[in-house]
């Protein structure tokens, strides 16, 4: 197992760390980071619609897309990511309770006890302080997560916009009244900030586990982590992309998150669809998107087409049945 510390704190560079070690290091790897003040929106939303354009462009907070599933979130120099990649195999997505073990063993010696609760998030006294999320990749699997220890949850707020749905399912007033620091809930956090926070993280992986070595990005890594980040992660292409005005949508939130889907129908065909939310899902649910195109807008087309797919694969938790309900509805 490789143990880096990223030290950047550019967005754009960290995502790309990300997608570059996932897809190049065949060995087990574990990243501590931390991103400078940006909105990190999941692989499957519709970005404009979970930031406040305003605020975020005031005050010159980055804005970029991940690899994976989940909602949007708000990453600053209080919050530290870990990022978990290992070889896939079966009964390893949407296993959370595996992954995030050892962060609730390492909150433990500092005094704090974390729990799993939901699909993917950890909790302190019932207010979330770590979202996860994961995705595979050519056999490989990806588990990250955001470890907020002190950040500024006005900013929190301000920049996030989300889907009123999400907010009333959860049965909280804002964005705000929910989440909290993890340096709140320890005796003594005067003495840590979130870099020493980091770093005492990194030493209990060293001390815990034997098989965690650590390596520092080369050039040669660093030079082809910033062409990705300067070609894909920065790019306004990727992290908001092109959406046409549709004429139909139709948003619903279920157990395993919100879906949201959004088409134009010609001469009784539809024309261009897209599906976006915060669901989880290992396959690109372009596959879908672009099956769809074309199709006839009927029910019993749609569910044809759709019953040639392993849903659970693109939108985990859904049925065909229940999309079809949806995109008609």
């Amino acid at each position: 197992m490789l143990l880096i510390i990223n030290d950047s704190s550019n967005a754009y560079y960290n995502l790309a760390a990300e997608e570059y070690l996932i897809d190049h290091f065949d060995e087990d790897v574990v990243m501590l980071w931390r991103n400078d003040n940006t909105v990190v929106v999941g692989k499957n939303q519709n970005t404009i619609e979970e930031i406040d354009s305003q605020y975020v462009e005031e005050k010159g907070i980055s804005v970029v897309r991940r690899l994976t599933g989940g909602g949007a979130v708000f990453h600053d120099m209080g919050n530290v990511n870990y990022t978990i990649i290992q070889a896939h195999r079966e009964g390893l997505f949407s296993n959370y309770g595996y992954f995030t073990t050892m962060v609730r063993d390492f909150l433990q010696t500092l005094g704090v006890e974390a729990v799993l609760s939901g699909r993917n998030d950890l909790l302190i006294d019932g207010k979330k302080f770590s979202g996860n999320a994961q995705c595979v990749r050519h056999g490989r699997m990806m588990h990250h997560g955001t470890l907020m220890f002190s950040s500024d949850v006005k900013d929190i707020s301000g920049a996030l916009t989300p889907n009123q749905k999400k907010i009333e399912s959860k049965g909280v007033k804002s964005v705000s009244s929910h989440v909290t620091n993890i340096s709140t809930h320890m005796e003594h956090s005067e003495s840590m900030d979130a870099e020493q926070f980091m770093l005492r993280l990194y030493e209990y992986y060293l001390e815990n586990y034997p098989e965690a070595v650590p390596y520092r990005l080369s050039q040669d890594d660093k030079k082809a982590i910033q062409k990705l980040a300067d070609e894909k992660y920065s790019t306004w292409a990727w992290n908001y992309g092109a959406s046409p005005a549709f004429a139909v949508s139709a948003s619903r939130k279920y157990d395993f998150g919100l879906v949201d889907v959004r088409l134009n129908v010609k001469h009784g065909r539809i024309g261009d669809i897209r599906i976006f939310g915060d669901y989880f899902g290992i396959r690109s649910i372009s596959e879908i998107e672009e099956r769809l195109r074309d199709a006839e807008y009927r029910q019993d087309n749609i569910a044809e087409v759709l019953q040639t797919f392993d849903l659970e694969e693109y939108i985990s938790g859904m049925t065909a049945e229940e999309l079809t309900e949806l995109i008609v509805s």
